[in-house]
């Protein structure tokens, strides 16, 4: 079950909640330098990271799901979010570029559907960035933090996720090495705990962060013995008809006019 919005909105406008959103702004950041000229989606509740490329991508809006609730984005200016079903997004194929998951995964009861859903709205050459509880770190055993929710992964668990959904994942990093604590010792120095722990446990942070591209298929066929791929939307010829069969439709197209003919021959 997703958590609620409210919950959500005071997380992040509390002292960790800012930490948090710094740290995990820094290395989205880092794993996407630029967005100029590309469209966004944010899904789930992605607000608090889309401000990072407001100015340099070409479109960026959000998407909330139902079971959690929706709150208006910007604060200013006009509303770019929407409230919709997680697996009914209200936008055309392949029409958006980049997406951002985040606090959204663990809480569905119907991932591979949403997963399948996303897919379809992202375009060919786009990527996905989905972000979620790790689920060996503290930030997920401790309720007191959105982490703490819903269903955590193991890093090997979302890339095999992405793999049966038709993405092809990339390798899988972490953030948020500080213990998920509100003591001043670990809000005055968040940086120090993300440099040492890259160093010295890099795959055991609170969330792990996992780009995915849109695997497109395409279908095997066989042409003078040689196997070939085509893709799926390949126009292919009608079958040949044999004489015979031709002429007998023909005959049965000429059925009604010999019928009006004979009509008329009748009442004249």
């Amino acid at each position: 079950m997703a958590i609620d919005i409210v919950e959500l909105a005071e997380f992040y406008a509390s002292p960790l909640g800012l930490v948090t959103r710094r740290l995990i702004r820094r290395r989205i950041r880092a794993m996407w330098p630029s967005l100029r000229g590309q469209s966004l989606l944010g899904f789930g509740y992605a607000t608090p990271f889309l401000k990072l490329f407001a100015d340099e991508a070409e479109r960026v809006i959000a998407l909330m799901p139902a079971g959690q609730g929706v709150m208006r984005w910007p604060k200013t200016g006009p509303s770019l979010v929407g409230l919709t079903e997680e697996t009914a997004l209200p936008l055309p194929d392949a029409s958006i570029e980049r997406i951002l998951l985040i606090h959204a995964l663990e809480h569905s009861e119907e991932v591979r559907p949403m997963l399948r859903e996303i897919w379809r709205v992202l375009a060919p050459e786009g990527r996905l960035l989905v972000i979620v509880p790790h689920r060996t770190s503290a930030w997920a055993a401790s309720e007191r933090t959105p982490f703490g929710h819903g269903q955590p992964f193991s890093r090997s668990q979302i890339a095999r996720l992405l793999e049966d959904c038709l993405f092809e994942p990339g390798r899988p990093q972490s953030a948020l090495y500080a213990p998920p604590w509100r003591s001043r010792f670990v809000l005055r120095s968040p940086s120090s705990w993300e440099g040492v722990g890259e160093r010295l446990w890099p795959g055991f942070g609170g969330v792990v962060l996992i780009e995915a591209a849109k695997r497109v298929y395409a279908t095997p066929t066989v042409k003078q013995g040689r196997r070939r791929l085509v893709p799926v939307v390949a126009p292919a010829r009608a079958p040949m008809v044999p004489v015979q069969a031709r002429r007998e439709r023909r005959k049965i197209a000429e059925i009604p006019k010999r019928l009006a003919k004979a009509i008329r021959a009748l009442t004249s």
